[in-house]
């Protein structure tokens, strides 16, 4: 078995083989093949680049301890005994680093992913909040740099919106979204609550990694059903006097997706088959895990929009994720897109069950 110094090494020599293939003609030539290299690459590169840092951190500490065994300058010592534990330091977050870029990976977690967003349980209040969790979704994007677009939003009469789904493309866009699937509980008073009292509703989100060229998700003409209607905007102020909205069933599965925000019934069908191909990449993403028996429960769970993770509690200024029993109270910088500190301690728990570390079972649920 390699240890980690000759798994490195290996992993640089794929490294230098890969940049030397994606600078082939024929493969530039071949998007397909050239999409799919660079991906891997892009990983590759990241865990080569640290493991040059890390072998040139390495010789730097062994340089000075040897310099220290040999040295009789008592000021060269001092300084050398006052650098070393800094780069021993350095050293073993480098190495916490690598042993992270070493996990088995998630193929999905490089996907641009789609973001569906339903209000639940509550009325206009879980309208209005799923909007403003659209919102917060929105605004952890622009500070990550990724790009979202509207493929389909119903309004409610009450203000806010019933649903909404969305692309959101960018860097590790689905790795770190895919956290964010289930139910969102939201307690607070609502604006039409005359007595104060607190209200508890609820959204569910959905996150599905994009189907792309390169999965080549099979889908047979004659396995849909295609109906087409008339659209109509929130609370019927808008009707369009086509047949432009689509809806598609996926008759094997009973997957159905329903597309009316463009005037046009062909840009109508091909967001929502685009929709329709996530939908069915993620339920044999999902029929394969269940396969494998062994494999640990993750902590994304089922993606079952039944399962409550978070709580977003006003009155008290707090936000709780009820899988790894985390609460903040920053309810105000989580809402205007700082979900970093959600997500990071998210993802660590997940690294941390994968590198076989005793941790506590995930909990259901947490005390309001």
């Amino acid at each position: 078995m390699l240890d980690i110094r000759e798994k490195l090494g290996e992993v640089h020599k794929n490294c230098l083989r890969m940049e030397k293939e994606l600078s082939k003609p024929e493969t530039v030539s071949d998007m397909k093949k050239y999409t799919k290299l660079m991906k891997e690459y892009k990983h590759l590169k990241k865990v080569s680049d640290k493991y040059l840092e890390w072998n040139a951190l390495d010789k730097e500490i062994s340089d000075q301890k040897e310099m220290l065994s040999v040295e009789k300058d008592p000021d060269l010592v001092e300084m050398i005994r006052g650098e070393l534990p800094e780069l021993e330091k350095k050293y073993g977050l480098l190495n916490e680093e690598i042993n992270i870029l070493l996990l088995p990976r998630d193929p999905m977690d490089e996907k641009n992913a789609i973001l569906e967003i339903r209000a639940g349980t509550g009325g206009d209040e879980a309208a209005l909040f799923a909007e403003e969790v659209y919102r917060m979704y929105c605004r952890y994007a622009e500070m990550k740099k990724w790009k979202v677009e509207v493929m389909s939003v119903s309004g409610s009469e009450g203000g806010g919106i019933k649903e909404v789904i969305a692309t959101v493309s960018g860097d590790d866009v689905y790795g770190r979204l895919k956290y964010e699937g289930g139910v969102h509980r939201v307690q607070r008073v609502p604006v039409t609550e005359a007595q104060g009292r607190v209200h508890t509703s609820a959204i569910t989100v959905a996150v599905l990694p994009e189907a792309d060229d390169i999965d080549e998700v099979k889908i047979e003409e004659k396995d849909l059903k295609i109906d087409v209607y008339r659209a109509s905007g929130a609370g019927g102020q808008h009707v369009n006097k086509t047949d432009s909205a689509v809806r598609i069933t996926h008759l094997p599965t009973g997957i159905v997706v329903a597309m009316q925000d463009e005037r046009s019934q062909i840009q109508n069908r091909i967001r929502a088959m685009k929709v329709l191909e996530s939908k069915i990449l993620q339920l044999e993403r999902e029929k394969a895990e269940k396969e494998l028996s062994s494999k640990r429960k993750s902590l994304v769970g089922s993606g079952d929009r039944s399962e409550k993770i978070r709580t977003y509690n006003f009155p008290q200024g707090r936000v709780t994720d009820h899988r790894i029993k985390l609460t903040l109270y920053r309810i105000g910088d989580i809402m205007e897109g700082s979900l970093d500190m959600v997500i990071d301690p998210l993802i660590n728990y997940q690294n941390a069950l994968l590198m076989g570390q005793n941790i506590e079972g995930l909990s259901d649920d947490f005390e309001d």
